[in-house]
């Protein structure tokens, strides 16, 4: 039986919808395909550069086929053999392909697992001489935008390319909206009420539509991740990605891979051709965080991206043109690094074109209670509970150095909304008197802390419940309620901290002492 009627295609896509929800690309395909009473109109082609690459056995097919999507504006090419399609593809690109189910050399199921591996956001449309419904659910479930049966009429065919493409375009569009929805909240939540914060927008500014390397120095938890993507989302290349990577975090077997992308076979796992960050980059912003922990072999291989704009892929013999601006940030003075010989000085002139400094937050003192209110609506609305800071707390928080700076306040607040039971949180909700901060080296910058920001914390947690228990007799009920958190909360604690002897003397579960 012949399945043209685009309800046989209508009923496929039901059945795989009553077996699991739809995904994102499962409801788009569902949402632009015609419903069963819809008729079939002549395509009108919205993308008139759009590619489609057909695959099938049939000579005259084909010439049916190729004909009719270049009478509808389309670029079309043609093939006999699946090899050939994917050649053209890997080669030229395409935003639809066309294959037969049976085609030679590689079928339509498994061409279509490749180009889905490879291209994910490549429409695939199988073409079958006889499709039943379950071949149709198989064609869905593995990634095919429609199933086609043959003969193919010329309007079937065009309004099924016309929607593929179309489709392709909704889903780019959606990632470039999401991508500036992120940029754009980021922006927003920066908060700049000191005039130090209010003079760094200003240069954010300023600077943002230029493409020369930016380079964002400041103490760890400053905010230089923000900065950078503030940078982007002023700047022209908005539109483009925004990729951020970690130097640090990269072994030094993988590094090169990673940031400038390999070709299959180029070693051990290179099971396929990669493209690197700066390629997915290109059009955008690359944000290289950690800078300076990058080896001696990177920092050659990213002066030459910075001199020519091309980056060599691992195992490749010709270099690929990238059109990238580059922004870089580390935690320490660059130029004592470069003195110290551990990093380059022409690679450090090179990314310090625009310099850009974070000052740390115990410099920035009129943000800290606009970010405290802010962390603390943020994480209040999480839980559903809306709570506020007692006057004592705001000017405990006022007068810590915070040495974590943005990210160590925000700590400290999620930790505090999640422990306290009180809608006005106090200074003790925060336990910061008891952190086990030393002065700071001027010269550095930074402050000194004994052991990482967790462990200060777990400490000043522990003198708190300690002194709390001491003062409740050890009854842990009553602490509990002193602490500000339910019983369970508190039993959670004092196991994690290793206080489950702390109270002095047995318990009961309802709370009162026993001998």
């Amino acid at each position: 039986m012949m399945h043209t009627d685009p309800s046989f295609r209508w009923l496929a896509r039901r059945l795989l919808t009553v077996a699991e929800p739809l995904d994102e690309d499962e409801y788009l395909r569902f949402a632009v395909l015609p419903q069963p009473d819809d008729s079939i109109a002549t395509a009108s082609v919205t993308a008139q550069s759009a590619r489609v690459i057909i695959g099938d056995e049939d000579r005259s097919v084909l010439s049916v086929m190729t004909q009719a999507l270049r009478n509808a504006g389309f670029e079309c090419e043609s093939f006999t053999t699946g090899q050939a399609v994917l050649t053209a593809l890997k080669q030229r690109g395409a935003e639809v392909v066309i294959v037969s189910m049976s085609l030679s050399g590689i079928g339509g199921f498994d061409l279509m697992a490749q180009v889905k591996t490879k291209w994910p956001d490549v429409a695939v449309v199988l073409v079958a001489s006889e499709p039943s419904v379950d071949n149709a659910v198989a064609a869905m479930r593995q990634g095919a935008f429609d199933l086609l049966s043959k003969p193919i009429g010329e309007a079937e065919l065009c309004e099924s390319v016309t929607r593929a493409v179309e489709m392709g375009s909704l889903k780019r569009e959606n990632r470039r909206l999401r991508q500036a929805l992120d940029l754009a909240s980021s922006a927003a939540g920066f908060i700049a009420e000191s005039a130090s914060s209010k003079a760094l927008v200003a240069i954010v500014r300023r600077v943002a539509p230029a493409r020369s390397p930016t380079l964002l120095e400041g103490e760890s938890g400053t905010g230089k991740e923000l900065v950078a993507r503030m940078l982007h989302y002023w700047s022209k290349r908005a539109d483009g990605p925004f990729i951020a990577v970690n130097c640090k975090a990269f072994a030094d077997g993988v590094v090169e891979s990673e940031l400038f992308g390999h070709e299959k076979g180029s070693f051990t796992g290179a099971i396929a051709a990669r493209a690197g960050v700066f390629e997915r980059a290109s059009g955008g912003t690359l944000f290289l965080d950690e800078i300076a922990e990058a080896g001696p072999d990177f920092q050659a291989k990213l002066l030459r991206v910075l001199e020519d704009g091309e980056v060599l892929r691992v195992g490749a013999s010709k270099p690929r043109k990238v059109d990238v601006r580059i922004l870089a940030a580390t935690n320490r003075v660059l130029r004592k690094e470069v003195a110290s010989g551990r990093f380059r000085a022409d690679l450090f002139f090179r990314l310090n074109v625009i310099p850009i400094r974070i000052l740390p937050l115990r410099e920035r003192h009129d943000d800290i209670l606009p970010l405290a209110h802010h962390f603390l609506a943020f994480h209040s609305a999480e839980l559903g509970r809306p709570l506020s800071l007692a006057t004592e707390a705001e000017r405990l928080l006022q007068e810590y150095s915070w040495p974590g700076n943005v990210r160590e306040l925000e700590n400290v607040v999620e930790r505090a909304v999640v422990m306290s039971g009180a809608e006005v949180l106090g200074p003790e909700a925060f336990a910061l008197d008891n952190l086990d901060i030393g002065e700071g080296s001027a010269e550095a910058g930074e402050q000194t802390v004994a052991g990482t920001l967790q462990e200060c914390l777990d400490r000043a947690a522990a003198v708190r419940i300690r002194r709390a228990l001491a003062a409740a007799g050890g009854n842990r009920v009553e602490a509990a309620s002193a602490l500000g958190v339910d019983r369970t909360t508190l039993y959670r604690l004092m196991r994690k901290l290793g206080l489950q002897e702390a109270a002095g003397a047995p318990h009961t579960e309802s709370g009162e002492d026993v001998a």
